[in-house]
């Protein structure tokens, strides 16, 4: 039988690393921005990568070495130096892209056991962040080459969404390993044609000093191009293209293709029973629509208050993220109640909402452009015979940026124990939803929240951090919508 007592060890050297008597390192990060204090042994026999560095490093008079990392954050840093003496990663509170970074940093150290567990936490609970900055992860994942399970994800995902990496903004820097395994793949969803217009954009960007005119280009031109595109242009599916998108697309750039290649194209089109020299690749399997640009409008609004643009701003907010989402918006926003379509009564939001979890209210505030609003990650419950508040860390109400607003404003909830408040079933024909005591709506005369200005939204910050309306405290709504939060797969 062995005893086992980590808890006391992890603590009993934390607090070595805390007290300064008796280190040999200092290490100095971010262009010298902070130095930590260390022991030779301890970075030695928990870090490969350390005991390398320390063995090329000659100590100064005092016996102390001196370790320079300038790729490497101090508040990183600090979380890994507590890791190497105390075996504890506390990732409360902390943004999704920084424990990405703290990921990268922790492979570069070689701290596999502590690697392969953020990796698996992105994954494992942080699938909308990962989507949602894909470009970067993709990036990331193929030039660091380590990271096997996010390799899986990224591929499964781009398979169903190529989108989100064709149509990103940094397209041109994806490295060509990474068009390469994409090109390859049977499974990718997007039409073929498209996949050649991409690949051409693709390398054209690679080479900014050709002439952005066609007709000008030379024969060198095209050599440039062909010689970026050799590993690329081997996985275009060509004979699985019409003879409008050979002439259209394709032609233009002929003399990038092999002239036999060209030759067994022009013939396939003319006769596509004949045999031919080249491998025909087999025609991608098509099962999905694509994930849609980023331009185009949808044909139906989700929405008659907000915009795609506040979907994207409020998803940022429920993640907790400080970069508004663009290329891919984590969730979807499933209307369940429209007060223009379904009624103004209270009575109506409670009969609808109960046992919703995670929506979001917004309103229209009569007479103003403002849109209000708030979030509720628990359960609308209209069972109670006493009004209960419900506990939650992670609810908020805002305004949003419309019309004359020029910016928007969050306001968390500062005392979750009273964050949101379901009202007892004798009144629920005056009140409907209520976030603490800083923004509700209610009629408490006519039965309609559009009608006795009796909505409320406090002018300071009562159990939520601040206010998000300075104006009067009442008002009456024009229209108002509920919807749930639902994570796309």
């Amino acid at each position: 039988m062995a005893l086992k007592f980590f808890d006391k060890l992890s603590q009993n050297f934390i607090e070595l690393l805390n007290d300064e008597d008796d280190y040999n390192v200092i290490i100095e990060v971010k262009n010298k921005e902070k130095s930590f204090t260390a022991h030779s042994n301890i970075l030695k026999y928990r870090s490969s990568y350390f005991r390398r560095e320390l063995e090329n490093i000659h100590p100064n008079e005092n016996n102390i070495k001196t370790i320079t990392e300038s790729s490497i954050s101090a508040q990183i840093f600090e979380i890994i130096l507590k890791y190497i003496y105390g075996g504890i990663v506390n990732l409360e509170n902390v943004e999704t892209k920084f424990i990405f970074d703290l990921m990268l940093a922790t492979n570069e150290f070689e701290f596999e056991e502590l690697s392969n567990e953020l990796e698996t936490h992105l994954i494992d609970t942080k699938a909308s962040w990962l989507k949602s900055h894909f470009p970067l992860v993709y990036r990331t994942t193929f030039s660091k080459n380590n990271f096997k399970k996010l390799e899986k994800y990224c591929h499964d995902i781009v398979a169903k969404y190529p989108n989100l990496i064709f149509d990103s903004d940094d397209f041109a820097s994806l490295p060509e390993s990474s068009l390469v395994s994409l090109l390859k793949r049977n499974n990718f969803q997007m039409k073929e044609v498209k996949i050649w217009d991409y690949v051409i954009k693709w390398g054209i960007s690679q080479n900014p000093a050709l002439p952005t005119n066609l007709d000008e280009w030379s024969r060198e031109n095209f050599l440039t191009l062909k010689t970026t595109l050799q590993q690329c242009l081997p996985y275009i599916r060509y004979f699985h293209l019409s003879i409008n998108e050979v002439l259209d697309s394709v032609r233009p750039y002929k003399k990038i293709l092999d002239k036999q290649l060209w030759k067994d194209i022009d013939q396939h089109l003319l006769s596509p029973t004949r045999p031919v020299k080249s491998i025909i690749l087999p025609a991608r399997s098509v099962l999905t629509r694509e994930l849609p640009p980023r331009t185009d409008e949808p044909k139906e609004p989700f929405s008659t208050i907000i915009s795609e643009d506040h979907a994207a701003e409020i998803s940022t907010w429920i993640d907790r993220e400080t970069t508004i989402y663009s290329i891919y918006i984590p969730y979807k926003f499933e209307l369940i109640l429209r007060g223009s379509r379904d009624g103004f009564s209270p009575q109506i939001f409670w009969d609808v909402c109960h046992g919703h979890a995670g929506t979001i209210l917004v309103v229209k505030v009569k007479g103003t452009d403002e849109i209000l609003g708030g979030y509720n990650p628990l359960a609308w419950d209209n069972d109670g015979i006493e009004n209960k508040f419900m506990e939650t860390k992670d609810s908020f109400i805002f305004s949003l940026k419309n019309g004359n607003i020029r910016n928007s404003i969050i306001s968390r909830v500062k005392y979750p124990q009273n964050a949101i408040l379901n009202i007892r079933k004798n009144d629920q024909k005056v009140y409907g939803p209520q976030f603490g005591y800083d923004f509700y709506i209610r009629s408490l005369n006519s039965n309609n929240f559009t009608l006795d200005n009796n909505c409320y939204c406090a002018h300071y910050g009562c159990y939520y951090e601040k206010p998000i309306r300075t104006s009067s405290n009442n008002f009456s709504i024009i229209d108002y919508e509920v919807f749930k939060i639902v994570e796309k797969s």
